[in-house]
């Protein structure tokens, strides 16, 4: 489809997974490459609501059943929340049940999940405690022979990127992307390995053109650091990622219970291929 893979995020803040099935079944019937699924306890709405999370083994372990061929991962599942051995339990099982298209995103957690972790009793800890558990996952779930990617900054979470096979940044701009990804690169080969898969992920809101898609964005309240707009604004807009190096873009709407997201993004990847 393109010379990048196109990855969609899932609702996963919601009461009902249907959605999340809806959506996942759309992206994979619009040709997407992957779909990926939070882990969250609990998300805070933007006036201050508590939003509920559809739980990370369950959501996967529905996708795997779900689905056929498209790429299901996680983005991320959080180090912390769980033992090692039980996080690449779950993936392990995942991939049983799905084969080879499953990828664990992992991640250390970072400020924004410290309310969720006290609510439910667990330790926050420091962040060098929180990286030490990342890398403990990221050795247990790639020992089961799963691909990894480590998410977060590449400084923060050195000793896990050069554990995996991949590495996620997740809302930065294109120039900050480039930087990062170089400091992976040059981390990753001074230790002797290869420079694993790199991938981008944001927020978006799509349209079927430029308008269509400032105006949802308006009704949605979206942030200025939203991506916005019709597939060809967003393929020029992925480009400068494809260009900084990542093999890798993940897109998630605002919006993301509606499956015409899925088309929307399809159509932007079929721009990007055609350069």
């Amino acid at each position: 489809m393109s010379p990048v893979r196109i990855g969609l995020t899932l609702p996963s803040f919601r009461e009902d997974g249907e959605p999340l099935v809806a959506v996942a079944r759309a992206a994979e019937a619009a040709g997407l490459d992957g779909v990926f699924a939070y882990d969250h306890l609990f998300r805070h709405a933007a006036d201050g609501s508590l939003r509920p999370a559809l739980e990370f083994a369950a959501t996967m372990g529905a996708l795997a059943a779900e689905t056929r061929a498209i790429t299901i991962g996680s983005l991320v599942a959080r180090a912390t929340l769980r033992p090692a051995a039980v996080l690449a339990n779950v993936f392990d099982t995942v991939r049983r049940i799905a084969g080879k298209r499953v990828v664990a995103g992992l991640g250390a957690g970072d400020e924004e999940s410290r309310t969720e972790m006290e609510t439910f009793g667990y330790e926050f800890g420091t962040e060098a405690s929180r990286v030490d558990a990342l890398v403990a996952s990221v050795q247990a779930v790639a020992a089961r022979g799963i691909p990894t990617w480590v998410g977060g900054h590449p400084d923060r979470t050195a000793a896990a990127v050069l554990e995996a096979a991949g590495w996620n940044r997740w809302g930065v701009a294109p120039e900050r992307f480039a930087r990062e990804a170089e400091t992976v690169r040059s981390a990753r080969a001074a230790a002797g390995r290869d420079p694993g898969v790199l991938s981008w992920g944001g927020l978006c809101v799509l349209g079927a053109d430029d308008d269509a898609a400032r105006a949802r964005a308006q009704r949605l309240s979206a942030s200025a650091r939203t991506l916005v707009g019709g597939p060809a604004t967003v393929a020029t807009a992925l480009r400068s990622y494809v260009d900084a190096g990542a093999e890798w873009v993940i897109l998630g709407p605002v919006d993301s219970s509606d499956p015409v997201n899925a088309e929307l993004l399809a159509a932007a990847g079929e721009i990007l291929a055609r350069g």
